[in-house]
């Protein structure tokens, strides 16, 4: 069963651990993964296939992590555990 994320008194996103996590500090967080990007891709000479290859996976990443803030995913390896009957 997937859970959305709560929210606090001052518009904290309260995490699966029941623990805030103001916005500006996600948005701080957001802010310095794409400097740290932004200084790859423009000052580290790479082959562009393994550029975007990286730019891919802390896409995903970051995703996954914003998701796994808003909602709870440790039931996803539940699946198919459950008992019917006795």
């Amino acid at each position: 069963m997937h859970t959305a994320a709560r929210y606090g008194s001052h518009g904290d996103v309260i995490n699966k651990e029941g623990k805030p996590m103001p916005l500006i500090q996600l948005i701080v967080i957001l802010v310095i993964v794409g400097v740290i990007m932004w200084v790859v891709n423009a000052y580290i000479p790479m082959q562009a296939n393994i550029k975007n290859i990286l730019n891919i996976v802390v896409v995903v990443v970051v995703v996954l992590w914003l998701l796994s803030l808003f909602f709870d995913f440790g039931s996803i390896g539940n699946i198919g555990t459950h008992r019917i009957g006795r």
